[in-house]
């Protein structure tokens, strides 16, 4: 005799005990970009195969770096990249995959990647009108520790009269055309935004071997208690920081609570979670970085698209939008503070207090 409303094995609702509600309409990445691209009858569907390629490039870095261990690809490659860093056998084939695949796209005429020194020009692709920006594996000190990684990329839709010249690509990011970054963590999640569009949020169902939209318009909350950022660079902070800092610890007034501190080290997984819960992400300059640690073209302005059409905000350390500024040089570095719109506006009050 069955008990506890449950008769014959099913509920009282008349279903199974346990059975999962299937869901049939699926939302893929490439249905997602096809029916984006119906949307503008002027498209040409370029920016739609480039992105394909894109995707292309994600599932493959997640394979290999889940299987990494496996098959001997944890590491040092045994040189650095054009930035200084210590590069890992998958920064190295990782690159490797994001060439190719933007090569063989034909749709991309220039390619930076921080472990490129120079711009890759495809003189193949002569009439292709895009230029992607991309670390293809960010964060890659955390590999060897199963810490999640990243991959950050942006795409500008270059001047008509651009002649591949690496200057062609050293716009503001007001001129990307669409950004994002993919996780690879428990599971690999792509987060990707277009030029006035919404933050859609995919997870890689690694059965079907397809991006699937999970996150739909992502929003981040205005504020939240929660800061991100390396404490042990905090000797040299400039005072408009340290006051910053002191006073999310030190609240003074009465029955405020300190905030909570969350850094993980790898750009991409603690811009993630501050992009679903709120709170802010920081890599201030200072006085031994005096310009910043982190690349304007493939990881500030990529980013700062991300959180300003979730609803948030992005800064460099003069205050400025990150968005608006206009990288020297193709690896130029800036400092950063980017997540809830109300938690950024507290740097900027900080600073103009400060008289800076």
């Amino acid at each position: 005799m069955a008990s506890n409303g449950v008769k014959n094995g099913l509920d009282e609702g008349g279903g199974a005990v346990g059975q999962e509600k299937i869901k049939t309409d699926i939302i893929t990445l490439t249905r997602f970009l096809t029916e984006e691209q119906a949307k503008h009858p002027e498209a040409t569907g370029d920016f739609t195969l480039l992105c394909h390629a894109l995707q292309f490039s994600f599932k493959s870095i997640a394979y290999y770096i889940r299987r990494s261990t496996l098959i001997n690809l944890t590491g040092l490659a045994g040189s650095s990249n054009t930035t200084g860093d210590d590069q890992k056998k998958l920064d190295v084939i990782g690159n490797d995959v994001f060439v190719a695949a933007m090569r063989g796209s034909g749709k991309c005429r220039l390619l930076v990647s921080e472990e490129e020194e120079e711009v890759i020009v495809f003189e193949e692709n002569k009439h292709a009108t895009y230029a992607v920006a991309c670390d293809p594996i960010d964060g890659s000190s955390n590999l060897d520790a199963g810490v999640s990684v990243g991959t950050i990329f942006g795409i500008f839709k270059l001047d008509p009269n651009a002649t591949g010249k690496k200057e062609d690509i050293l716009l503001p990011g007001t001129s990307l055309v669409a950004s994002g970054f993919t996780m690879y963590g428990a599971s690999a999640q792509l987060v990707i935004t277009m030029k006035g569009g919404t933050v859609d949020g995919f997870t890689l169902d690694s059965a079907l071997g397809e991006f699937i939209l999970t996150h739909p318009n992502m929003k981040v909350p205005r504020s939240r208690a929660i800061y991100s950022v390396n404490e042990g660079n905090s000797l040299y902070w400039h005072d408009p920081v340290k006051n910053w800092i002191n006073s999310l610890k030190y609240p003074t007034e009465e029955g405020g609570k300190p905030y909570s501190a969350r850094y993980i080290g790898s750009m991409v997984a603690d811009a993630y979670r501050t992009l679903l819960y709120g709170g802010i992400f920081a890599y201030p300059a200072d006085k031994k970085s005096k310009k910043g640690k982190l690349r304007i073209l493939y990881e500030c302005a990529p980013m700062a698209m991300v959180f300003e059409n979730a609803g948030g905000q992005a800064v460099n350390s003069d205050m400025a939008r990150m968005l608006e500024v206009v990288p020297e040089h193709i690896h130029d570095r800036s400092g950063i503070f980017l997540g809830s719109y109300d938690e950024v506006q507290k740097v900027i009050d900080s600073h103009k207090k400060a008289g800076t």
